[in-house]
C-alpha cells in the first residue's frame, strides 16, 4: 500500500511532482529505489522532448584540486535557472567528477560517475526533468599542472566568463592578472602563431584596400599594410595586447618581466556563438500554467 509518508519521501528525495511520485510508487508496488529508476525513466522522456530547444544561458566556472584544474560550461534556456542554487551545484558535482577523471571528449564526460547521481548524463538528465529547462554540459577542459607552472583563474559578472591562465615560472598573482586581461579584453587568440592564415590574408586584403583607397601608391600601401597588421595582432592575441594595469607594456613583455611565459589560457564566455532565445518565455510560462 503507498501511503503519504511515501510520497513525501520520495518527492523530497527526487524533486518530482506528488502525483508522479505516487504514480511511480504504484507502479512499483511502493518500492522505493524502483520507484526513482521509474522517476529517472520519466525523467529522460521529459528530457528527450527538451532537446531540440536551445539553451544558450547557463554558467562557465572553474574547479581546482591539487595540481589539476577544469573549466566548463553548463548550459540553461533562461538566465533565471543559472541562479538556481540546484543547478548550481548540479555544476559542482559535475567539476568534481571532471578533475577525478582524464576525460578528453564530451561522451567521455557523459559517462563519468557522479558523487550521487549516477553518470554526470544521469545527473543532467535528472535535473532537467527537475528543473524543467533543457540543460547540457557544453564544454570543458581538464589542465594538469606541471612543478614549474602556476595557475590563474577569474570568474567575471557572477560566472558569464571564465578565464583560466596557466604560466611557466613567475607566479599566481601574475598567471591572475593575465586571467583578469583575457575575461576583461576577449582576445579571439593567446598567440599570434594561433591566428589562421586566412585571417591574416582577408585582413591584409581589407587594410590594402582601404591604403589604396587613401590615394597610397601600392608600394606604400603595402607597407601600411605590414603596420596595421602589428596593430591588428594587438587587439585579437593576447600575448600582444597592451596590459591593462600598465598599457605601455604588452601583457607578453609583463609576464616576461615577472620571470615567466605563458603557457595556455582558456577564456569561456556563456553561449558565445550560440543562438539566442528570441521568444517570449512569460508566454511560455503562462501556457504551461494554462495546460497549453
Amino acid at each position: 500500500m503507498v501511503t503519504a509518508e511515501m510520497v513525501k519521501n520520495l518527492r523530497e528525495k527526487t524533486g518530482a511532482g506528488m502525483m508522479d511520485c505516487k504514480k511511480a510508487l504504484a507502479e512499483t508496488n511502493g518500492d522505493m529505489a524502483a520507484a526513482e529508476d521509474y522517476l529517472r525513466e520519466k525523467g529522460i522522456a521529459k528530457a528527450t522532448k527538451k532537446e531540440s530547444r536551445i539553451a544558450a544561458e547557463g554558467l562557465a566556472n572553474i574547479f581546482t584540486e591539487g595540481n589539476k584544474a577544469v573549466i566548463l560550461e553548463v548550459n540553461s534556456e533562461t538566465d533565471f535557472v543559472s541562479k538556481n542554487e540546484e543547478f548550481q551545484n548540479m555544476i559542482e558535482e559535475i567539476g568534481k567528477a571532471l578533475l577525478k577523471s582524464d576525460a578528453k571528449t564530451l561522451d567521455e564526460a557523459m559517462e563519468l560517475p557522479t558523487e550521487n547521481d549516477g553518470t554526470i548524463k544521469d545527473l543532467i538528465v535528472a535535473k532537467t526533468a527537475k528543473i524543467g529547462e533543457k540543460l547540457s554540459l557544453r564544454r570543458f577542459e581538464i589542465v594538469t599542472l606541471s612543478d614549474d607552472e602556476c595557475l590563474g583563474t577569474y570568474i567575471h559578472m557572477g560566472g558569464r566568463i571564465a578565464s583560466l591562465v596557466v604560466l611557466k615560472g613567475a607566479n599566481v598573482e601574475v598567471a591572475k592578472d593575465v586571467a583578469m586581461q583575457q575575461a576583461a579584453m576577449r582576445p579571439s587568440y593567446v598567440f599570434v602563431s594561433d591566428v589562421p592564415e586566412e585571417v591574416v590574408n582577408k585582413e591584409k586584403a581589407i587594410q590594402k584596400e582601404l591604403a589604396m583607397n587613401e590615394g597610397k601608391p601600392a608600394d606604400i600601401a603595402e607597407k601600411m599594410v605590414e603596420g596595421r597588421i602589428q596593430k591588428f595582432f594587438k587587439e585579437i592575441c593576447l600575448t600582444e595586447q597592451a596590459f591593462i594595469k600598465d598599457s605601455g607594456i604588452s601583457v607578453n613583455t609583463y609576464v616576461k618581466n615577472n620571470g615567466g611565459e605563458i603557457v595556455k589560457a582558456i577564456r569561456y564566455e556563456v553561449g558565445e556563438g550560440m543562438e539566442k532565445r528570441n521568444d517570449d518565455f512569460a508566454a511560455e510560462v503562462m501556457n504551461q500554467v494554462k495546460g497549453n
